[in-house]
């Protein structure tokens, strides 16, 4: 290998690392834990730390998904070279850093997106539009949804003909059947992806397609009389330890959709080289994000949960069941997909639903989503036009 070859490798690695920490440091590493930090559930710092073990987890075990779509699935006919992965990665991470500088959350899978479609077309590939549907679906539909069922789990929470050790244990034990349904890698036969529901059918060496059905049914009723008799015995510790089991869910599902965005973009290289697994370049990957997690994070972690709005653990909680739910449909569709406006529409969506528009900061927001779209067509132009007047090898 050409020594040119090799030192262009060697920069393009050390890109994905900082676009790694990048991540970590703001949309990874903040979001997750921001409605915790808000109801007072749980310090800035420690939010930082556990959240970094869980999005380093996340990315080693579910990042494959979204990472092969960065990689392979947004530009057809061409693959990046080093070069270029080099202005994609610079060019997502330096945008994100003005964000973290300035306290406003820029979407990552916006950046990254536009920087890699931009840098494609301009060397001759041709757009993915059905991909580009699918992105653009999620992408749109989030706020939506997202805001949508916070606000009606928000408006259920505090009624007084609803206790709260059956609708928050409901919704615990929504989320525990759908991770009975989640793929992890390594869990099936010779380290393969496999579901829980999928082990135990196999166990069990059957083709009932009602197996599947009773373990989801089982998981569920387990955890929801687990959080039912927790609150029933302590309502404010047992509201709190709900809390932060979901903030360490999306925290998880965080890693294993953002590690994607920071590289995907090197799996086309690695392929022409031969040189390195993926399970590697994910592990790598989620050490990026361990550490801006673990050094850069709390400045977002506190714009996220002190500006956006007040929440207590109720509306906390509204805001991450479906952030979590989101986040593994973006997974399992391997759609790159911010987690910024995943969990900033939910807990707008929360907010509202208690405290109306004065829980929530509009000035703020408009100010949010004028940088996503901002930061979107930038990563777009800036990365065509660098890769159509620079020499790409």
């Amino acid at each position: 290998m050409e020594p040119t070859v090799i030192g262009l490798f060697l920069v393009a690695g050390l890109a994905s690392l900082f676009m790694s920490w990048v991540i970590g440091a703001g949309s990874s590493g903040a979001t997750p834990f921001a409605p915790a930090v808000g109801a007072n559930a749980i310090s800035t710092m420690r939010a930082a730390f556990i959240v970094g073990i869980f999005g380093f987890t996340g990315a080693v075990v579910q990042g494959a998904n979204v990472s092969k779509a960065v990689g392979r699935g947004l530009v057809g006919g061409t693959s990046l070279p080093a070069s270029g992965v080099i202005v994609v990665l610079f060019i997502g991470a330096g945008l994100m850093t003005i964000g973290i500088k300035t306290g406003y959350p820029i979407a990552t899978a916006f950046t990254v997106t536009g920087s890699v479609v931009g840098v494609g077309l301009a060397l001759g590939g041709t757009p993915v539009w059905s991909k580009y549907l699918q992105v653009s679906a999620v992408w749109v539909l989030t706020p939506f949804v997202g805001g949508g069922l916070a606000y009606g789990i928000a408006s259920i929470l505090p009624r007084n003909d609803v206790a709260e050790r059956h609708s928050v244990a409901g919704l615990a034990g929504l989320v525990g059947a759908v991770l009975a349904n989640l793929e992890f890698a390594y869990l099936g036969p010779g380290k393969t992806a496999a579901t829980v529901t999928g082990v135990v059918k196999q166990t069990l060496d059957t083709e009932s397609t009602m197996v599947p059905a009773v373990v989801s049914i089982g998981v569920g009723v387990s955890v929801a009389s687990l959080v039912w008799f927790d609150i029933r015995r302590d309502l404010t510790g047992g509201l709190r330890r709900v809390l932060l089991v979901l903030g360490s869910l999306v925290a998880f599902s965080a890693g294993g959709s953002q590690v994607g965005l920071a590289v995907g973009p090197l799996l086309p290289l690695l392929d022409e080289l031969g040189m390195v697994s993926v399970t590697a370049v994910l592990i790598g990957g989620g050490i990026g994000i361990l550490a801006g997690s673990w050094t850069g994070a709390p400045r977002m972690i506190k714009s996220l949960a002190r500006d956006y709005s007040s929440l207590g653990p109720r509306r906390s909680i509204a805001a991450l069941v479906p952030s979590f739910l989101i986040a593994q449909v973006a997974v399992l569709l391997g759609v790159p997909v911010s987690f910024n406006e995943i969990v900033v529409s939910a807990i707008i969506g929360s907010g509202a639903a208690v405290g109306g528009g004065e829980a929530v900061s509009v000035r703020k927001i408009l100010v949010t989503v004028g940088a996503w779209v901002g930061s979107l067509a930038l990563a777009l132009v800036v990365g065509y036009v660098t890769a159509f007047i620079l020499p790409m090898s």
